[in-house]
């Protein structure tokens, strides 16, 4: 589960998608970019690819829920 899940615009045009995201996974911070896209770039990478398809679901229902369907 995602802890203190937190993002913002990366723009001041909302027009143009892109957020930077952050929060903690199992006591590690961990902050990004979510692209219009729906790919993330990631700051510092999860330590399995694993653990880092994981994350990536979590974060894509979160902004779905938060910026698509909010």
């Amino acid at each position: 589960m995602l802890l203190h899940f937190q993002y913002k615009p990366l723009y001041k045009a909302r027009e143009i998608p892109g957020w930077g995201f952050s929060f903690y996974y199992q006591n590690i911070h961990y902050t990004g970019t979510y692209h219009g896209n729906g790919s993330i770039e990631w700051q510092q990478l999860p330590q399995s690819s694993e653990e880092k398809q994981l994350l990536e679901r979590q974060i894509h229902e979160l902004m779905l829920y938060h910026v698509y369907d909010g």
